[in-house]
């Protein structure tokens, strides 16, 4: 029954199949660092004119991200002795248990970039086709994210609606219309992987009005460690930053998207602006409780434009920090389903581990599947009245390294 179970679970992890999977070590390498380990970003050079470089020499930043192993799901039952009289009760509930925690972790991956993603593409109509897809091809080329490995992922509704529209032979090559038509598949548009999803979130339309910014110079230094008064070092996240804001009426929420008036995105390696304002995501209400009072955004907004840092010129990734009273705007003004998209570096999941050691009185079968995903099945009998009660676990955490290279396109804004 287990091994039945067990079969073709990695085959339900649609979402998890498109992202990395890292292994933070052994059990007892999770235990002594708390199911914590920090992964390294990628490096951006300097680069400077001329060949007496005598000046430039510098420190490199390394910037990295706490992943950690933090979800745990379970899907417990009971049955009386009756019941297992049909040895196929078991293995009933066992195969809803894999639909469920599958299902879970597709679920913490797609929220994780739905809350997160911080590449906003805004569409004032319904799903299209081609035009959406496209939209986010130029957006992530803008920002320099690499052209292989991209994934979205719509919502039933969002995607057929693409569908419908690729199924007309009069826009669309024959064979893409014909199975977009006969089995509302998309596959490939604009260089992206496409896929339905069954499951979605819902951002609601931002209630706030006269947001701006609360104060000039609100720019982000990047930095790889801290040093407390102890002079102990710790390693610090740099995808978040908290700004001050004034809101005139109504109140923010974590999730809403936004530009900032004069603070134009850049290309990360050649720091060029690409005409486009840069989005950002609320990720935190900090003071204030959504009226006026800071938040906290991600990304950073790391300007390099006083005087600035090497890490800033490593990292620079807006034109611009924003002037004092700059205009915030946001973009989610209809509330309508998120739709994630990343490409595939940017988003790990990480399997994770605990221990059951049979000998503590229950029967335990484990297996991990081939992307590593460990399964715990454990059965205990109750003498009393000759039930029997089980339970099928599941540990991981998901980790959005780069929330610049992922992001959420939602439709018939305003």
């Amino acid at each position: 029954m287990f091994d039945q179970v067990l079969e073709g679970f990695d085959d339900q992890l649609v979402i998890a199949k498109e992202v990395e999977v890292y292994n933070i070590g052994s059990a007892q390498q999770s235990e002594r660092m708390s199911d914590r380990v920090w992964r390294p970003m990628p490096y951006i050079a300097v680069t400077y004119d001329g060949f007496d470089q005598s000046s430039n020499f510098g420190d490199i930043t390394q910037l990295s991200v706490p992943a950690i192993v933090g979800q745990h799901k379970v899907a417990p039952g009971k049955m009386t002795s009756k019941d297992l009289r049909d040895p196929q009760q078991l293995q009933r509930y066992g195969t809803a248990a894999k639909q469920k925690l599958s299902s879970d972790i597709n679920y913490a991956i797609y929220q994780a970039v739905a809350n997160q993603g911080s590449v906003v593409s805004k569409r004032t109509v319904a799903a299209t086709g081609f035009d959406d897809v496209a939209l986010i091809d130029a957006q992530l080329t803008e920002l320099g994210v690499p052209l292989a490995d991209r994934k979205v992922f719509y919502s039933p509704r969002d995607y057929n609606s693409m569908a419908s529209t690729i199924a007309k032979p009069q826009t669309t090559a024959a064979g893409k219309a014909m199975t977009a038509y006969e089995r509302a598949v998309i596959g490939n548009v604009a260089g992206i992987d496409v896929f339905k999803n069954d499951q979605f979130i819902t951002l609601t339309a931002a209630a706030a009005s006269g947001v701006q910014i609360d104060g000039a110079n609100q720019r982000y230094v990047p930095a790889s460690v801290t040093t407390d008064a102890n002079g102990n070092t710790t390693n610090v996240d740099n995808r978040y930053q908290t700004i001050a804001v004034t809101v005139t009426s109504g109140t923010m929420k974590v999730g809403d998207a936004f530009t900032i008036a004069g603070v134009n995105a850049v290309h990360p390696i050649t720091k060029i602006s690409t005409g486009q304002l840069k989005t950002f995501r609320i990720v935190e209400l900090v003071t204030g409780s959504g009226g006026s009072g800071t938040i906290k955004i991600t990304p950073p907004i790391i300007a390099a434009d006083s005087s600035p840092t090497r890490a800033e010129l490593q990292y620079k990734n807006v034109t611009a920090a924003p002037a004092n009273d700059a205009n915030i705007v946001f973009l989610n003004t209809v509330t309508a389903a998120v739709n994630p998209f990343f490409v595939k570096p940017a988003v790990e999941l990480l399997p994770g581990t605990f221990a059951v050691d049979p000998q503590d009185g229950w029967q335990v079968l484990r297996a991990t599947t081939d992307m590593g995903v460990g399964i715990t099945y454990a059965r205990q009998g109750e003498i009393n009245d000759l039930t029997v009660k089980y339970r099928w676990d599941v540990d991981f955490g998901v980790t959005v390294l780069n929330t610049e290279m992922s992001g959420v396109q939602i439709f018939s804004q305003s």
